[in-house]
């Protein structure tokens, strides 16, 4: 009764347009006062037990992090960078694009943070130097998915906190698979843009690449700080955070000077604002699994999985398509809150590494951003772009396509994302 309540007024809720938060917390009021007659006080408790944690405590400062560095000039500087590195490329712009979104998830932590970012300085250049405004947007929502892969991730954090995991091995194993899903979206817009004759801009300049390089090192500074302080124990994932934060303020305030003291109060408020959204959400989805749990509903998907499961690589295969779908409907952070619990435990019964399938999870999720009819980075670009989402759907897919070989390669080969993490022990 409980599991049929719960997610008939989910998607009831859903399909109202409320957000994904108040679909998942409104749900699990419904049936703690209509099936379980328990007192609604019951929601505000689980759902700010759920986030008061030390871990949690870096999700506000990586946003604040993110948007000092934003709005101090780094996007822009980024931008220049990745132009003086690949713009000479056929598609010189799409490949811009890929190798600054790299770079800004290095800063933000962020998928939809990353996508909007780059998609707000970079949308309307492509259009403007011939690239279809469709292909443009799909390009922005494919390069957006390394946000929450390439840490630092609010994703892993989060995934760390539920499976009480090492955040700093979680962010070394993302950072290869990282690397490889932006170098494949290189890749992808290298061929597309050779095929319909996309040319690129100018000429490799060695003495360009060292200028723009000058002016970018505050901003490649700052993951390096951060990985390299994690890394070499001087400080953990949540001070790291901390540190990431004054830094960026320093590098916007006092480097770049783009920073000035009428913008401090739009900038805390728009990290408050995305911090807060994301701490909404998983405590509403802590709330919702804590119910399923109650309902004994990880219990009966596990041993579903169990029974299905002859191996850890088919249990991993099955994984990838249900989070694969999941990672369309819901957002990242409350897909791991909601799964974590239902999943890991049988990863372990299987012998797999908790840190290797955390980044599988995340890397999942990730692509399930860009996966239609719903992915979160498909609404965000088509926000930013002005254009219907089944324009950008239909140029989304060759990336589509290429991120998924990527995934099945990943899952093929664990040590690829694994590898990191054991050299630095």
């Amino acid at each position: 009764m409980t599991l049929w309540v719960i997610l008939v007024s989910f998607l009831i809720i859903l399909s109202t347009g409320a957000s994904i938060g108040v679909g998942l917390g409104l749900s699990s009021a419904i049936v703690l006062w209509a099936v379980q007659d328990m007192p609604l006080v019951v929601v505000v408790q689980r759902m700010f037990t759920s986030i008061d944690s030390f871990s949690f405590m870096a999700v506000p400062f990586f946003m604040l992090a993110g948007a000092f560095m934003s709005e101090g000039g780094v996007t822009r500087r980024i931008v220049d960078f990745s132009m003086a590195l690949v713009g000479a490329l056929a598609g010189g712009l799409a490949l811009v694009v890929a190798v600054a979104g790299m770079f800004f998830a290095a800063l933000s932590g962020s998928s939809a943070a990353t996508t909007a970012a780059i998609g707000a300085s970079m949308i309307d250049e492509m259009e403007r130097r011939g690239y279809p405004r469709s292909f443009a947007a799909a390009v922005v929502a494919s390069g957006g998915t390394v946000g929450i892969v390439i840490p630092p991730s609010i994703t892993m954090v989060v995934y760390g906190s539920i499976a009480n995991t090492s955040v700093a091995e979680l962010f070394m194993a993302g950072f290869l698979p990282g690397i490889i899903m932006g170098v494949v979206m290189c890749l992808t817009s290298w061929v597309i843009s050779k095929k319909n004759g996309y040319r690129g801009e100018g000429q490799f300049s060695v003495m360009r690449l060292l200028r723009t390089t000058k002016e970018c090192f505050w901003a490649l500074m700052m993951p390096v700080i951060i990985l390299g302080g994690i890394y070499s124990g001087i400080f953990t994932a949540t001070e790291a955070a901390a540190v990431a934060a004054v830094y960026g303020a320093f590098v916007g305030f006092f480097i770049y000077r783009e920073l000035h003291l009428k913008d401090l109060w739009r900038t805390l408020l728009s990290a408050a604002y995305n911090t807060t959204m994301i701490m909404f959400v998983v405590g509403a989805a802590n709330l919702f699994g804590w119910i399923l749990t109650n309902a004994q509903v990880p219990h009966m998907l596990a041993q579903a999985f169990a029974d299905l499961a002859s191996s850890p690589l088919v249990f991993l295969m099955l994984v990838n398509v249900l989070l694969l779908f999941i990672g369309t409907l819901i957002n990242a952070s409350a897909a791991i809150v909601i799964l974590t619990p239902i999943l890991l435990p049988v990863a372990l019964g299987l012998g797999i590494d908790p840190v290797f399938f955390g980044v599988l999870m995340v890397i999942n999720l990730a692509i399930g951003c860009i996966t239609p009819p719903v992915g979160l980075d498909l609404f965000v670009v088509s926000s930013i772009a002005g254009i219907s989402i089944d324009k950008v759907t239909v140029k989304v897919l060759p990336y589509l396509v290429t991120l998924l070989i990527s995934l099945v390669v990943f899952t093929w080969f664990p040590s690829i994302i694994t590898c990191v993490p054991s050299m630095m022990k």
